[in-house]
């Protein structure tokens, strides 16, 4: 080998060991990382390992969203007496302000309970006819539609749940679902309303023959909350989902990171005072992370057009696109929405509904409950049924609390509402109303932000091609 090969080759093999060394001191955003030849000094494994637990910290929360939903979910509904399968709570005459729930809609009678099948075993579920109905399992993934988008096409019928491992017979004559976890998630509608709701049944297989009757509980007559935390009780919400559920309900990379922060299905969550201090300050990180993506998401498949977001980014129930989990989107979805089902990603023309939100107005400022503002809808509304405009807390994400109604929202099909002579509508937002619009209008509170849901019911082909788009906010004072 010549000299000069040899010097060739000692010069790359010098740049290559160059750009996979680490330097004696590297900076980061959790203070200097101090190391002697690559070999990390005592203060800075513990400086390391801080930021490590920060870190995966702040991913479970963003991650495991889902799953905290549901578990504050079924905190806030036993809270108020559902706390058996057998007991269905119902908004009548229609959801309002009074609790705490993610981003109900004013227009709709919900039902809801959940499932216990480690407690009741395969349990069934019999819908009413014309019903819209969806469980989804404890990490708020999708297990079955009931209903006009099930198999029973809206006929009615009989649904069996089993638990996770079952191996039984499996008797004829119903529609059959394996759920990953034994708590699963129940949403009732029905097209015929209360009268339609309590028909519903809910009942252990063991009890076909002859099941006891359900109890019906009014949730809007009560004031609860069912949203999950955002400091440090978000983790031990987590961790009560975790060791309720089998290992495999959840996939490895979840379970890896919670296991890293002390959660794991086999023993008691208890963090040390080190831990405890880092998830006390990982989860409003984590909280205000949660928002931006939510209220300000980056994906353009988020953006419908103008201020207007998209809330299910890639058209995917299970937020895939390319083979990849769209997590930012998992995350915006869960943080201020709650059912899983592709019948609300893939909204068809005529069926189902369609959803636009924002927090901007014209200006691209926030919205503000101390301004006051005008939405203009366009004539020919491209919805079958009927278009709704509900309006929300941006803290708390449920029907925004006002002095005026327990009902803050707007709606075609209400009767109320003064159409112009070109069939458009001019809705109003403020402290207070326009003189002689009170119909038309919708209270705000100065001090606080607010952002609306648009909601078209039976969405027709110019809400798809966007021929028909939604008009900005325009500040009016």
């Amino acid at each position: 080998m010549s000299e000069h090969t040899r010097a060739g080759m000692i010069s790359g093999l010098e740049e290559a060991v160059a750009s996979l060394s680490t330097p004696d001191t590297v900076s980061s955003p959790f203070g200097d990382l101090r190391f002697f030849d690559g070999v990390p000094l005592p203060e800075t494994a513990e400086t390391a390992y801080d930021a490590l637990d920060l870190m995966r910290a702040i991913e479970v929360f963003l991650n495991t969203v889902p799953g905290a939903s549901l578990v504050a979910f079924r905190n806030g509904i036993r809270s108020v007496g559902v706390t058996s399968p057998r007991v269905i709570g119902i908004t009548e005459p229609r959801a309002n302000s009074g609790a705490l729930f993610l981003t109900p809609n004013t227009e709709t009678t919900y039902g809801t309970t959940m499932l216990d099948l480690k407690a009741w075993g395969p349990t069934v579920i019999e819908v009413p006819e014309q019903s819209l109905c969806v469980v989804d399992d404890f990490w708020f993934r999708y297990v079955a539609d009931m209903g006009i988008a099930g198999p029973d096409r809206g006929e009615g019928g009989k649904y069996l749940f089993l638990p996770p491992g079952y191996d039984g017979d499996i008797p004829d004559g119903y529609f059959v679902y394996r759920t990953p976890t034994f708590t699963n998630f129940v949403v009732l509608r029905a097209l015929g309303g209360v009268p339609a709701m309590k028909r519903a049944r809910v009942y252990p297989l063991a009890e076909a023959a002859d099941p006891a009757p359900n109890e019906f509980i009014n949730l809007a007559e009560m004031t609860f909350n069912s949203i999950h935390a955002n400091d440090y009780t978000f983790y031990e919400e987590v961790a009560q989902l975790v060791r309720e559920e089998p290992v495999e309900a959840l996939d490895a990379e979840r379970a890896g990171q919670l296991a890293a922060i002390g959660i794991t299905h086999d023993a008691p969550f208890a963090p040390d005072a080190r831990l405890t201090a880092i998830l006390e300050k990982a989860a409003p990180i984590a909280a205000g992370l949660a928002r931006v993506v939510t209220y300000q998401p980056r994906d353009p498949d988020a953006v419908l057009y103008g201020s207007w977001r998209n809330g299910f980014v890639g058209g995917s129930y299970e937020f895939l696109r390319n083979g990849a989990r769209l997590l930012d989107a998992r995350t915006q979805f869960h943080y201020f929405a709650t059912v899983i089902t592709p019948a609300m990603a893939h909204a068809q023309v005529g069926a189902g509904s369609a959803y636009a939100y924002t927090v901007h107005d014209a200006n691209g400022d926030i919205l503000d409950g101390g301004r006051s503002y005008r939405l203009r809808i366009d004539p020919d509304q491209p919805a079958k049924s009927f278009w709704a405009v509900d309006i929300y807390d941006t803290q708390t994400r449920s029907l925004l609390v006002v002095p005026s109604t327990p009902y803050p929202a707007l709606a075609s099909n209400t009767g109320t509402l003064e159409a112009n002579a070109d069939g458009s509508y001019d809705l109003f937002f403020g402290p207070t109303a326009p003189a002689g619009k009170e119909s038309n209008w919708i209270e705000t509170l100065p001090g606080k932000s607010w952002f609306p849901l648009f909601r078209a019911y039976g969405p027709l082909e110019p809400w798809f091609d966007q021929s028909w788009r939604l008009n900005e906010f325009e500040p009016t004072d």
